[in-house]
């Protein structure tokens, strides 16, 4: 009743309101919380709290740290980068291998053609036979061929596999590769129509079978 008290009481009860608002201040930060927008059949997404996440994210980079007694990871980075070198070296070689093989293989093929092929209807003279029309330019593109594969073999015989250096090689005869595969790939849709009309032509049909039998 004397003069004070009522303040002294109004600032006590201030005091447990801010508590009481600090309290639960501080369980709306902690706790977690579950969406309010859900929908039929949807009970909703749990949100992890900060400090769930704070020790997954700890928990987290002891997985991720180095064993004790381990080896350093400069050692491993090592290591892993000289398996991979020597692993692309071996398949660099093999390609180079392959590309080789096939390019021989492709010439032995024009080898045949021309003469089991070529050359013997040359000889024959047939009438109504272009034997020039129907193969083009063959002779010219083993030529390049046979270019290409002695550069091949002269950039790759006694150098050792980190020294070999093919991309040269194309580079030095791309310009007769692409003079002489023009004109091949230019004629070879009449080529191929010419070849249609001689296999209509009985007699025309029987020089061709002959040829075929002879390249078996």
């Amino acid at each position: 009743d004397c003069p004070g008290k009522e303040g002294v009481g109004g600032r006590r009860r201030n005091l447990a309101l801010l508590r009481n608002k600090l309290y639960m201040g501080q369980r709306r930060k902690t706790e977690p919380v579950v969406e309010s927008t859900t929908t039929a059949g949807d009970h909703g997404t749990l949100r992890r709290s900060q400090s769930d996440r704070t020790e997954y994210s700890q928990k987290l980079q002891e997985k991720m740290a180095p064993q004790a007694g381990s080896s350093s990871p400069a050692t491993f980075l090592q290591e892993d980068e000289g398996q991979v070198s020597r692993r692309m070296m071996a398949k660099r070689v093999k390609i180079i291998a392959e590309l080789m093989q096939t390019e021989k293989d492709y010439i032995s093929d024009l080898d045949l053609c021309i003469k089991e092929v070529i050359q013997p209807l040359r000889n024959k003279q047939i009438a109504r036979f272009d034997v020039d029309g129907l193969f083009s330019n063959i002779e010219l593109v083993h030529q390049v061929s046979a270019k290409l594969l002695s550069l091949l073999e002269e950039a790759t015989t006694d150098v050792e596999p980190p020294m070999q250096i093919i991309g040269e090689v194309f580079l030095q005869i791309k310009g007769p590769l692409e003079d002489t595969y023009k004109i091949y790939c230019y004629r070879h849709d009449d080529a191929h129509t010419m070849l249609e009309s001689y296999e209509k032509d009985e007699e025309l049909k029987q020089h061709l079978r002959h040829c075929v039998q002879s390249l078996k």
